[in-house]
């Protein structure tokens, strides 16, 4: 047990206890710091990863690799003695990609390390050569002019910025999602991005891309961050630049994959359930270990380690791996429509979808009757590191859209410094996690979830987001 969180916890304890009866009592968040502790020492998540990095390894959605993950999930739940273990279909397009090739004709020959963009048609089996045409950002090949791009390729050179709570990432995405369309209404044959990553790794990035079936589907691949660089120091001698693309990519029809299933049955209202999670799917360059192997095995593992406690939690807790959310958070829209008609049930839920770093910040989107909850919950999480911070914060990916329909989140914020050095690329292995890093995540989700499930609290309804106009 923890010398220094149980003095603080019932100092809490003390502050409000007048104003709300519903506060986690000192016995619940001693058992807590004790969870805390012990996941610590277990190194259950790192062994998680490496089953399944190595016996799995890549498995983009709809892959067979894909179905062994599912078999592999169902298995591992077992093992690790949850209580219930059961599938979720999840019905989604399947994508697939077959060679990619990229080089300068002229002025200077050279070949480029390229990659397709998720979603991408090809060149229809034969080499597309064009002259190049750079644009800062998105925003400026939309301010082109109508049929400037004719004949074409378009080339969006817009560096990421590495930041630690990957704020950096918003900026950019969006030339990857809707750089195809936007080329395409210009008049482009292609488009070819920088990478959306912070690395200096001769390695591109993909990730997905969306078409418009009003617009003409044109090829989209991502340069790695070098041959961007390269590509920009050839324009900028001021000579007409030709490239060369040959990509063999497309969908393929659809397929039925799962979101996984495990529950810890609740002692008291096995209906109320405390969710969280990570997606089982990956791209298919690396073999998935930061995203998100480390998200399920952090999830799956602190769920286990509650589920070896003499006496379970109150509310159920109900650890989802997630289907293919890299191709359109399939898996977390499927959950939700599955839940729409008993949200309510759902109290909190919290995914781990950002890398394998460690957790610095907590915060949560509950009743603002429910922060002194929180509050003690952060408490518990202070000697791993983790400032609570009301406020801020946000609902994960797959967790996100039966968070929209009214269940509350928290979000154990993972340090991402490193995280788009990695992020879908063939860089993204397991010899790239601390698993130290790990156990402290594992650590912190358990206490997180154990007093969330044991909580008498009602968290409430998620706030609703106002959107951006």
């Amino acid at each position: 047990m923890s010398r220094f969180v149980l003095p603080l916890s019932l100092c809490l304890l003390s502050q409000f206890a007048i104003a709300d009866d519903q506060l986690l009592d000192a016995k619940s968040l001693a058992k807590a710091a004790e969870l805390r502790d012990s996941a610590l020492q277990k190194n259950e998540a790192t062994n998680l990863l490496e089953s399944l990095t190595t016996e799995i390894g890549p498995r983009m959605a709809g892959s067979p690799a894909n179905a062994k993950a599912v078999a592999w999930a169902q298995e591992k739940f077992k093992a690790l003695g949850y209580d219930k273990v059961y599938l979720q279909p999840v019905t989604h397009p399947v994508w697939q990609r077959g060679h990619e090739q990229a080089e300068i004709l002229s002025p200077f020959p050279q070949k480029l390390h390229i990659t397709a963009l998720g979603g991408s048609v090809g060149t229809d089996g034969k080499t597309l050569d064009a002259q190049i045409v750079e644009f800062a950002s998105l925003d400026a090949l939309k301010a082109a002019p109508e049929n400037s791009l004719n004949g074409k390729i378009a080339f969006i050179n817009k560096r990421m910025e590495r930041h630690k709570d990957g704020s950096g990432y918003g900026p950019v995405v969006a030339g990857r999602g809707a750089g195809a369309v936007e080329a395409a209404k210009k008049g482009a044959l292609a488009v070819i991005i920088r990478s959306v990553g912070t690395d200096s790794n001769r390695l591109p990035h993909t990730g997905m891309m969306r078409y418009d079936d009003a617009v003409k589907k044109i090829p989209a691949a991502a340069l790695s961050v070098p041959d961007a660089d390269l590509l920009e120091h050839m324009l900028k001698r001021g000579k007409p630049v030709t490239l060369r693309l040959d990509i063999a990519a497309g969908l393929t029809g659809t397929y039925t994959s799962y979101n996984v299933i495990g529950e810890i049955r609740g002692r008291e209202k096995p209906d109320e359930v405390v969710v969280i999670g990570g997606h089982l799917d990956s791209w298919d360059l690396g073999t998935g270990a930061v995203d998100d192997g480390a998200g399920v095995s952090i999830t799956m593992a602190a769920g286990a380690v509650i589920g070896q406690m003499k006496q379970a939690p109150r509310r159920t807790i109900r650890v989802v791996a997630f289907a293919n959310e890299e191709q359109g958070l399939y898996g977390g829209k499927a959950y939700a429509e599955a839940h729409k008609n008993n949200v309510a049930d759902h109290q909190i839920g919290a995914e781990s979808d950002f890398g394998a770093g460690r957790i610095y910040s907590f915060g949560a989107g509950v009743d603002d009757k429910a922060w002194p909850v929180i509050e003690q919950i952060g408490s518990v999480l202070s000697p791993l590191g983790i400032v609570t911070e009301k406020g801020k914060g946000s609902a994960g990916p797959d967790v996100g859209p039966i968070s929209a329909l009214g269940m509350p989140w928290a979000e154990l914020q993972q340090d991402g410094t490193d995280y788009f050095d990695l992020h879908h690329t063939a860089n993204d292995t397991f010899d790239k996690v601390d698993p130290k890093a790990l156990d402290q995540q594992v650590a912190a989700y358990a206490a997180f979830t154990y007093l969330a499930a044991e909580s008498k609290m009602d968290f409430g309804t998620a706030p609703k987001v106002e959107e951006k106009k």
